[in-house]
């Protein structure tokens, strides 16, 4: 490529000259994902990045542009926990603008991602694509002309560029997941006809709902939960790395999201004995018509007695109540979950898209793999 990879500056405030580059690394990366699903519900605005890129205190991030004079054609972003015995870094965005791709601008920004995640001492990288679907069950791989994961049943056209570009640089393909939508509005007597008949189920456990800030009561509980999921959720040929949390983690990541004007709609599933036994969150990022289904567990003590489609019906309440403006659910599940899958069927979920992650030891260049 004629032209210059460059990290992106964090600015301390948009609107500025000092800020241009980032706005523009936020446009670009928005417009990717536009390309994946028509619209930027699933996209983070610049404000938001802002605060995300501001404070890393847990986690590492960075972002790096590929200019062309004061043209920007391509971005990449990588993440990693910032604890010291984690050594995978994610990246989520690598993409160049639509009128300028096969000119070698892609494979520029990857070396440059991975040179850097090596002199942080990162010795892997997972990458993640989007691949937009039709709504219906997900295609299974019949031929040679599909890819599947590890495992699972959900499959990928081989001939995917971002499948390509992945492959050609050493990268395999390790998980596959569902993204699925669901609409909530009109839903709600619904779902409180379902929780009502859910709750026979686990009679011994009471469900506790809060926006934003987890009661005083639940924190330290509720961080044991957390480092539960980093390593309990299925992870398939992906190499995810415990997370530490605390009540200290906790509050920084709520603080967090409240800078970037999002709210945290959780629900948590309490014993007897004060402890929690699961919980599910959803995200509300501002200007979107969507909720971010994310974290859903129930830890394996607790499992059995239907308590993961009772918290997800009384969240959806909570959610209904919280924002009403908010018209659908969008969640990420792996293909090889299929409990989950089958609690998220049964709501009325279906599949619009499926993300693939992409995983390469970084142990030496790249020619050497």
């Amino acid at each position: 490529m004629d032209g210059v990879i460059r990290p992106i500056p964090v600015p301390e405030r948009l609107g500025t000259p000092e800020s241009a580059e980032f706005e523009a690394f936020a446009a670009l990366a928005e417009a990717l994902e536009v390309e994946v699903y028509g619209d930027a519900e699933l996209s983070y605005g610049a404000d938001e990045l802002l605060v995300f890129y501001g404070d890393q205190r847990y986690t590492a991030r960075r972002a790096f542009g590929a200019w062309e004079g004061d043209h920007l054609v391509g971005v990449a972003s990588v993440f990693w926990e910032l604890d010291p015995g984690a050594t995978v870094a994610f990246s989520a965005t690598l993409g160049v603008r639509r009128d300028r791709r096969r000119e070698g601008i892609g494979r520029s920004l990857l070396a440059a991602l991975e040179a850097a995640l090596r002199a942080e001492g990162r010795t892997a990288l997972a990458l993640l694509a989007d691949h937009r679907i039709e709504p219906g069950p997900p295609a299974v791989a019949a031929s040679a002309g599909r890819l599947r994961a590890p495992q699972g049943e959900a499959s990928i056209p081989a001939d995917d560029p971002a499948a390509r570009f992945a492959i050609a640089h050493g990268y395999v393909l390790g998980q596959l997941d569902r993204v699925s939508a669901m609409p909530v509005s009109g839903r709600a007597a619904e779902f409180r006809e379902r929780l009502a008949r859910q709750e026979a189920s686990s009679p011994g456990y009471r469900l506790r709902t809060w926006l934003d800030r987890t009661p005083d009561d639940l924190i330290d509980a509720l961080a044991r939960a957390r480092e539960r999921m980093s390593v309990d959720a299925p992870s398939g040929g992906i190499s995810f790395e415990p997370e530490q949390w605390d009540a200290e983690r906790i509050r920084a990541a709520e603080a967090e999201q409240r800078a970037a004007g999002r709210t945290a709609v959780i629900t948590a599933a309490v014993d007897a004995a004060g402890d929690v036994a699961g919980y599910t969150q959803l995200t509300l990022a501002p200007r979107k018509a969507v909720a971010y289904q994310d974290d859903t567990l129930v830890l394996a003590a607790h499992r059995g007695h239907g308590l993961g489609l009772r918290m997800k019906l009384a969240n959806l309440l909570a959610l209904i109540d919280a924002d009403p403006s908010r018209v659908r659910v969008v969640t990420w599940n792996a293909d090889e979950n299929a409990h989950m899958l089958a609690i998220n069927l049964a709501l009325g979920f279906e599949p619009i898209a499926i993300e693939s992650a992409w995983q390469r030891t970084l142990s030496g260049p790249r020619d050497a793999s």
